[in-house]
């Protein structure tokens, strides 16, 4: 990994820097070093020479399994994809007014956002290097806005700290950051680093820890000009007589550190959640449609696979039509399986006993989301918050500003729950009206009373309780990894597992969507040689 000027190693500088900084300052060490890679996109697959006749039957049309139909047939393979919905997309979904959604247990919401408005209950936002996506959203057509992530204007709140009263995310990020800074300006004048830490790399870690955090002239982190530069202040700079700008005080250390806020800032460097995102125009569920637009042909709905079957000369699926009852079979050369792993694992098959006990390894996460509409842009109006998060402890997680439409009129949907873990499986477990009932009161300690005041109406969905993936998404570790990602990616003679949960970038569209070509080209070549 090569050696500092003062014979730290690499990876002892960046654990160093890891313990005392947090992520952030990880994930800003390991850019410099040129360790935080982009994801692997290198343009479509090339899938030529593909013989005359061959046939791939792939099942579910989510973004994987239109990616692999829409190469492959422009390759000159006969494909067909079977769909379990009335609808193609997958996890890739918009909820809209006048729509429909029935969840495990018969539970049924019919939702009523105004027009334009709706939830994402999938994903919702695009990191910047996920070319993949990116590339194919601009050759489909897909028109894409930003999507504001990091707002300093935001909250977060903590029922450990201030009194469990929210505060604006710039004020504690900032006094956590002059905190860290004063700490460790004190361990470098003690000496404490002298070991690992040339002379001229001390004095440029003092330049830098004062401005990083807005330390004052004795290396101190203190109510003043310089630390509201960073947290704000109490009367802002202004014009005139009254232009003076007055400080404002600094939290106690105690609160800015059981506010948990160091999470939040690790959240917003981690690579995936950096703020240059984006997101469709009119929502998620647009790009699944661009997708189906280019394959729409290809996808038989409605079709629910009850078994998978591989000989030497092709594969054979059983279905069922649930709308019209009738069980069939489809046949090809070979297959592309994009089920979700907790559904596949149900479906009788003869896949090779250890891809059989791989696709039982692996567990699905829970998440819930849930979408408030309100009468009026109220976070904007009177808090003065455009986009971004305001994050709590309580199970809700998080609520998320709308990134369209900002300045209008009229009603608008606020992400008002983003849940997991523990929270999630609460939020799961109640009837949808419950969790909007959860959602509002906890909702309440950013806004107080006007969040039930501006409340018109709302929808959820718990991802344990969606029949199609009974689960969000994979959730491997590295022991499951190590002993059966390989396995659970390899060809299995005529058929091959693609989706997120077939990467390294899981729980992600682009995740999806690099599994896809990679599937279909190793697929590719498997059918060159038979």
């Amino acid at each position: 990994m090569g050696l500092s000027a003062s014979g730290t190693s690499r990876r002892e500088l960046l654990t160093a820097i890891g313990l005392v900084g947090g992520a952030a300052a990880l994930y800003q060490a390991m850019t410099t070093m040129g360790h935080a890679a982009e994801t692997q996109f290198h343009g479509p697959p090339n899938l030529s020479g593909a013989r005359p006749g061959s046939s791939v039957i792939v099942l579910g049309a989510g973004l994987a399994g239109m990616l692999a139909a829409y190469e492959l047939s422009k390759a000159g393979y006969q494909v067909r994809i079977l769909e379990y919905q009335n609808r193609a997309g997958g996890r890739n979904w918009s909820l809209y007014g006048g729509d429909t959604y029935t969840e495990l247990g018969g539970a049924t919401q019919h939702v009523g956002f105004a027009q334009g408005n709706y939830l994402n209950p999938g994903p919702w936002r695009i990191p910047h290097h996920h070319r993949t996506l990116l590339h194919y959203c601009k050759s489909f057509g897909v028109a894409l806005e930003p999507f504001i992530q990091f707002n300093h204007n935001a909250y977060v709140h903590s029922a450990d700290a201030f009194g469990g009263k929210p505060q604006r995310y710039r004020a504690v990020a900032a006094d956590f950051e002059g905190n860290v800074a004063e700490l460790l300006s004190k361990a470098i004048d003690q000496k404490a680093l002298d070991a690992d830490v040339s002379p001229e790399d001390r004095e440029k870690l003092l330049e830098a820890l004062r401005g990083w955090g807005m330390l004052d002239k004795d290396m101190r982190y203190v109510t003043g000009l310089e630390s509201s530069e960073h947290r704000g202040y109490d009367r802002p700079p202004g014009g005139g007589v009254n232009g003076a700008p007055t400080p404002s005080t600094v939290s106690g250390f105690h609160d800015v550190l059981y506010s948990d806020v160091w999470k939040n800032m690790s959240f917003f460097m981690n690579q995936e959640f950096q703020t240059t995102m984006f997101q469709p125009v009119g929502g998620m569920g647009m790009i699944g449609k661009a997708f189906a637009r280019q394959v729409q042909p290809l996808i038989t709905h409605n079709a629910k696979v009850t078994k998978i079957a591989q000989d030497q000369q092709g594969v054979t699926v059983t279905f069922l039509d649930t709308a019209g009852g009738g069980v069939t079979q489809a046949r090809a050369s070979f297959c592309v399986c994009t089920i979700p792993l907790g559904v596949l694992n149900q479906i009788e098959n003869n896949l090779s006993p250890n891809l059989q006990t791989a696709v039982a390894a692996v567990p699905y996460s829970n998440s819930v989301k849930i979408g408030l509409e309100f009468k009026r842009r109220f976070w904007e109006e009177d808090d003065f918050i455009y986009g971004g998060h305001s994050f709590t402890s309580q199970d809700i997680g998080l609520v998320s500003y709308p990134n369209n439409r900002l300045f209008g009129d009229g009603p608008a949907v606020m992400l008002g729950a983003f849940a997991s873990g523990l929270g999630a499986y609460r939020l799961a477990g109640m009837t949808p009206q419950e969790r909007i009932e959860t959602a509002l009161t906890q909702g309440s300690v950013f806004h107080g009373d006007t969040y039930r005041q501006e409340y018109s109406n709302g929808a959820s969905v718990a991802w344990a309780r969606v029949p199609w993936t009974l689960g969000c998404c994979a959730r491997w570790s590295e022991d499951t990894r190590r002993e059966h990602y390989q396995t659970l990616v390899a060809v299995d003679d005529r058929v091959v597992l693609a989706g997120e949960h077939a990467s390294y970038v899981g729980c992600w569209m682009e995740g999806a969507l690099l599994s896809s070509i990679d599937a279909i080209t190793r697929l590719h070549q498997r059918a060159l040689e038979a």
